[in-house]
């Protein structure tokens, strides 16, 4: 989910945790099967959860107290804590769950500026 310029996943929400060394890890902790589908298009990863039932709750994912540090050797660190709402499936808001925190030295300029179109 890079560049940080037209981002729609929070900070620390993507599938690789910790590069080359710990990638995703999925837990099915229900008595329902579950298929996770990827494929490829020109320009992105997409993919989808496939279930054989209709979910009676759905999450949706945020990022809140995101921040920049220049760290004191030059470089900048990125913070954030990812959170999760769960609704039910009239809409209605069942809870807020924390779910981690994230804080990661960035390996380039954050504040780089966009190129005009």
């Amino acid at each position: 989910m890079f560049p940080d310029s037209n981002r729609t996943q929070p900070f620390g929400s993507g599938a690789t945790c910790v590069y080359n060394y710990r990638d995703l890890m999925i837990r099915n902790d229900t008595v329902q099967p579950f298929q996770l589908k990827i494929w490829l298009s020109d320009s992105n990863l997409n993919g989808s959860w496939r279930v054989n039932y209709k979910p009676t709750e759905y999450y949706k994912v945020y990022e809140k107290d995101h921040y920049f540090m220049k760290e004191l050797f030059g470089k900048y660190s990125r913070h954030n804590a990812i959170y999760r709402k769960l609704y039910d499936n009239q809409e209605n808001e069942i809870a807020e769950e924390y779910v981690t925190e994230n804080h990661a030295l960035m390996m380039y300029e954050p504040f780089l500026m966009e190129k005009p179109k």
